[in-house]
């Protein structure tokens, strides 16, 4: 399968905030459990602007985002989201690929982020390492793997 990753447009707010839900929602969390998670994974164009965020497309279609923020030495991972149909096909390694690279150009030594429980051994996978725990911004109570990969 082939991926092709570029850079996300404005325009596609929507349906990046669509494949983020149906991303988690692949979890089995429940109805209620994804509301509150909603604003949290709502892709706005405000925030296409101010992160950088890359598409993965297969075929044509969406398949996976990935987003960076933050300012070297560190950057942090906001999102990392691939669209069910296409998990374990790839389309993760080629966004954190892209990721990576983007933040070894900017002088970042590190990349950090606040992971999905379900997804530490994911992040694992592909380099990165726990390093202890973050609130979430969405479950009043839930803490969250937070995790690091030195570049």
């Amino acid at each position: 399968m082939s991926v092709h990753v570029r850079r996300a447009r404005t325009d596609e707010a929507d349906q990046l905030t669509e494949l983020a839900m149906k991303a988690k929602a692949s979890w089995g969390y429940d109805d209620t459990f994804m509301a509150m998670c909603r604003d949290e994974l709502t892709l706005t164009p405000e925030k296409l602007r101010t992160w950088t965020v890359w598409v993965a497309e297969c075929a044509g279609e969406l398949a996976g985002m990935v987003a960076l923020a933050g300012d070297a030495p560190d950057g942090e991972l906001e999102d990392f989201m691939v669209e069910p149909r296409f998990q374990g096909r790839g389309v993760g390694a080629a966004l954190i690929g892209v990721l990576i690279r983007e933040c070894q150009s900017r002088g970042f030594k590190r990349v950090c982020l606040n992971a999905d429980p379900n997804a530490e051994p994911i992040y694992q996978k592909l380099g990165f390492s726990t390093v202890g725990t973050s609130p979430s911004r969405s479950i009043p109570g839930r803490a969250l793997p937070r995790m690091a990969r030195t570049l």
